[in-house]
């Protein structure tokens, strides 16, 4: 309905006439010293209430917003209900109602501002119509009416206005709630359309639909979202597949490790086996070589005897070749001897055969002595043939003993060479045994290192396997999805690829 007509009906109904009005503008001049008083008080008020001070940011906001109530109630004052008033109300009712000051507060205040200008004009109007009787209190009653007739106008106005513009921003936002309730329900029946085809695992669907700005938003979250998701399983798709045939080249590549590595922990028991021969092989070695260089320092020491008694044996044959000597002179003497006794065995023949008979017996001694002589001439020749022999046989001897002294003490010197070699081969012996030792712990350890890699190859090639089976689950899961045309990506893309050992 129109405010002008509504405007007019209130004037009719509370009798806010011409005559009243008259009345009103009687009083104007009191109400005009009044009214601004009764604001001071108002607004003093207002500033020690928070609930009602909040409105107003500081005392210069609060000092114009009373200044504009001061003109307003000038305009009530002039008695001239007309567009000008009704435009100033309107106004004040629209503030209130956008800044949501509750019509209880200025209720409030009409009732405090009306009272301090009662008051006053009961004051003020009694003191001038003093003794005038009934014609007195009429004249007070008409002036209080109108006033309180215009203050209330004002007021039901005021609210009014309050109602009818709070009326009118709950339409506002009725409509704009019903205009939101229809741009939500539409996207949210988008939005759910894509989460159904979503949840059967269409991860290609987009929202295509028009939506409100409100939801523009939403929309691009949600397409971001499938196109993100979408892009993930592809990949994860991708991968799986990847993972998959990796899976199986690690489960290959394992098993033939694990066969390696059963083969060289064979080898390796084997080398063990023969690196213990070899190393009991060169203890046995060290310890003869030990033997040999004992047999052979005894050797020395009894090569070394052996020449001692060999330069003996030369100092006793030379003793015997000077024997021999000396014995020789001997028989040459001997042999002088028994010629001279065969001269004088002669003579005396000789001598006994001139003495005739006489001398036979004589001739039979010297010719006895005679033959004695030659047979010790004969002896001594003998003896002296043989001592030559046994002179020379002894040089001979000597010249062999000198030898063999000169053979033993060049044995003597190759026994020492080969102690000395013999020597150096045991310590070489020593210590090969004791580095076929430390090989032969080296080599065990690496036959338990070598057991334990194959137990841990065991181990991967079980994790391997059920990697591919996680794999090959995770690709059925994936395939179904479905997904856009980027998806028929081959495998080959994500497989990685395994360097395969000669």
């Amino acid at each position: 309905m129109d405010v002008k007509h509504l405007l007019a009906e209130r004037l009719k109904f509370i009798e806010l006439d011409g005559a009243t009005c008259g009345e009103l503008r009687k009083i104007k001049p009191i109400l005009d010293e009044e009214v601004p008083a009764a604001l001071a008080l108002f607004y003093e008020k207002i500033a020690a209430e928070p609930a009602v001070a909040r409105f107003f940011s500081n005392p210069e906001h609060m000092s114009r917003a009373k200044r504009a109530q001061a003109g307003h109630w000038s305009n009530i004052a002039n008695g001239d209900f007309n567009e000008h008033y009704l435009d100033g109300v309107t106004t004040v009712g629209k503030t209130h109602a956008r800044i949501g000051l509750e019509p209880r507060w200025y209720i409030g205040g009409y009732a405090l501002i009306a009272d301090e200008v009662i008051r006053a004009l009961v004051q003020r109007l009694r003191s001038r119509w003093a003794f005038q009787g009934q014609a007195q209190a009429d004249a007070l009653g008409r002036s209080i009416g109108a006033f309180v007739k215009a203050v209330l106008l004002d007021m039901d106005l005021a609210i009014s206005v309050y109602i009818e513009a709070a009326e009118e921003a709950r339409r506002r936002e009725e409509e704009k709630r019903h205009a939101a309730e229809a741009e939500r329900a539409q996207a949210m029946s988008l939005i759910e359309a894509g989460l159904a085809r979503l949840a059967q695992g269409d991860l290609a669907v987009r929202v295509e639909g028009p939506v409100a700005p409100a939801f523009q938003k939403l929309k691009d979250d949600f397409n971001h979202a499938a196109e993100r998701l979408e892009a993930a399983m592809q990949t994860v798709a991708e991968r799986a597949g990847g993972i998959r045939a990796a899976a199986g080249e690690i489960s290959q590549a394992s098993g033939d490790l694990s066969r390696r590595t059963e083969t060289q922990a064979a080898s390796l028991e084997e080398t063990a086996a023969a690196l213990d021969e070899i190393t009991a092989t060169v203890r046995q070695t060290a310890q003869g070589t030990r033997k040999a260089g004992e047999a052979v320092g005894e050797a020395t020491r009894e090569a070394e005897e052996s020449g001692r008694v060999v330069e003996q044996a030369v100092t006793a044959m030379n003793a015997i070749e000077g024997s021999a000597k000396e014995i020789s002179q001997i028989i040459g003497v001997i042999d002088e001897i028994a010629f001279q006794t065969n001269l004088l065995a002669l003579n005396a023949g000789v001598e006994a055969a001139r003495a005739g008979e006489a001398g036979k017996g004589f001739a039979v001694v010297a010719q006895e002595v005679r033959a004695l002589a030659q047979r010790s001439a004969d002896a001594a020749r003998e003896i002296k043939s043989l001592i030559q022999t046994s002179g020379e046989q002894v040089e001979t001897g000597v010249a062999l003993v000198g030898r063999t002294g000169q053979a033993l003490h060049r044995i003597v010197d190759k026994v020492q060479s080969i102690n000395g070699l013999i020597s150096t081969i045991a310590s070489s012996t020593a210590e090969q045994a004791t580095g076929l030792g430390e090989v032969n712990t080296a080599v065990n350890q690496m036959d338990q290192v070598t057991q334990q890699n194959a137990a841990m190859v065991e181990e991967a090639t079980a994790a391997s396997q059920s990697l591919a089976k996680d794999a090959a689950e995770l690709s059925r899961l994936v395939a179904q999805f479905r997904l856009g045309a980027a998806a028929g990506r081959s495998d080959d893309m994500a497989r990685p690829r395994l360097r395969r050992a000669s």
